[in-house]
């Protein structure tokens, strides 16, 4: 089995559609577009479709401003996540290829 460490950006724009309506006064990135984001840029990185979702884990809401970074790791077929905001952690989880 090999396994290799990749990290990068994850970007939101500050006008993403979900922020309107969650939550209203207080937006946060909700956790189905966390996933979808970083599923969606490993698969472009690496030219491959993921499966389901084995597990995730929220620790900490990302806002508009917040500066996102993906750390994963490939794991036979299987991805390992982590997303940060900064030190903060944001979410975590595996993906199953």
């Amino acid at each position: 089995m090999t396994e290799s460490t990749f990290r990068l950006r994850l970007p939101f724009e500050p006008d993403h559609p979900a922020f309107a309506g969650h939550f209203p006064g207080y937006p946060i990135i909700p956790g189905v577009q966390l996933l979808d984001r970083a599923k969606r840029l490993i698969e472009s990185r690496h030219e491959r479709t993921l499966g389901g979702l084995q597990m995730a884990k929220f620790f900490s809401p990302a806002g508009p401003g917040d500066a996102l970074d993906l750390e994963y790791r490939l794991i036979g077929d299987n991805v390992s996540f982590e997303i940060r905001c900064g030190n903060r952690r944001i979410a975590s989880g595996t993906f199953t290829g």
